[in-house]
């Protein structure tokens, strides 16, 4: 074994750690085959609905040395934001836990730049690009091949320590480093999130149709809201929580401790008819540093008058 990849191992986990990271593992740089047929196979079946990005760069998605000259390992990292308190739901139209504070791609990029350049004050020059759901990176695949965690039937990555309300990031860099096993699957007979999607978005075990996913009607769908969804939202406005809310491990999901996740206060005292009286001013107040910006002011109205003209035929 090499003693040199051995001791640069231990250090980016022991530093990952110290940075706040909940779990990190190493992959190395390669092509992977698996995922191949299953990417190809989902975007033929048109489960990625208007997503046409994921298109795009097939053979990057597959192969990170395409994206990272020369890269010959993949560090695959989590980031907890399960948050310590949930938002009501009481009179209130839903928001993904994840966007209850501000936007993680730029929270966890710079914890990253920060903890690789610490890396290179005592490993040395090295070359590398980190991606926090940025770019065209299988991020679940190489968390899986790392040993973080298996992904569950919801699609979504699962630990046993700690369930699924965690980021993922990765470092793609040309170090030498020892490679991890790959995680064990856990879910077992259990269909929970499965019985649980209103929308029957999770087509078969591990395959979701995203065009039938609430988070896509509420985020990605730009254009209106198909009648599909009719009186299946459960008044989710942006995102959607079901299949991880129901999911056993997440009874083993712990609080962040990250000030940045702290849920956004203006949110908490919101109800429905306040938010159906949301004006462009105070959505840019409330969702300034948000990940729910990007469905703008005018796909967050989109949603939520879908939600009320909705809730108004079930009466």
């Amino acid at each position: 074994m090499n003693s040199t990849a051995e001791k640069y191992s231990q250090l980016i986990k022991a530093k990952a750690k110290s940075f706040g990271f909940q779990d990190c593992g190493i992959s190395k740089a390669d092509f992977l085959e698996e995922d191949a047929h299953h990417l190809e196979s989902w975007l033929n079946n048109n489960y990625h609905g208007e997503m046409k990005y994921m298109e795009n760069h097939f053979d990057k998605r597959l192969d990170p040395r395409l994206l990272v000259e020369g890269s010959k390992s993949v560090i695959s990292l989590s980031y907890n934001y399960f948050p310590e308190e949930k938002i009501s739901a009481l009179d209130n139209f839903k928001i993904s836990k994840y966007a209850y504070a501000e936007d993680y791609h730029e929270v966890i990029k710079d914890i990253l730049r920060e903890l690789v350049l610490e890396l290179h004050q005592e490993i040395g020059d090295f070359a590398f690009r980190v991606f926090v759901d940025s770019a065209p990176v299988m991020e679940r695949s190489w968390a899986k091949k790392s040993g973080i965690g298996w992904v569950g039937k919801n699609s979504n990555l699962i630990t046993k320590q700690s369930g699924s309300f965690y980021f993922l990031a990765e470092i793609i860099c040309d170090l030498d480093l020892i490679p991890d096993h790959a995680a064990r699957d856990h879910c077992g007979s259990c269909t929970k999130c499965i019985d649980a999607c209103p929308t029957d978005a999770i087509v078969s075990d591990k395959i979701v149709d995203g065009s039938k996913c609430i988070s896509y009607a509420t985020i990605e769908l730009k254009d209106q809201i198909p009648d599909y969804f009719k009186d299946k939202m459960e008044d989710w406005m942006f995102g959607c929580d079901i299949c991880q809310d129901v999911c056993p491990w997440n009874r083993f999901s712990s609080p962040n401790l990250q000030t940045k996740f702290k849920p956004n206060e203006l949110l908490k005292n919101f109800k429905k008819g306040e938010w159906k009286e949301l004006t462009q001013e105070l959505f840019v107040e409330i969702f300034r540093k948000s990940p729910v910006k990007r469905t703008k002011f005018a796909g967050l109205k989109r949603n939520i008058e879908f939600l009320d003209r909705s809730s108004e035929k079930l009466k």
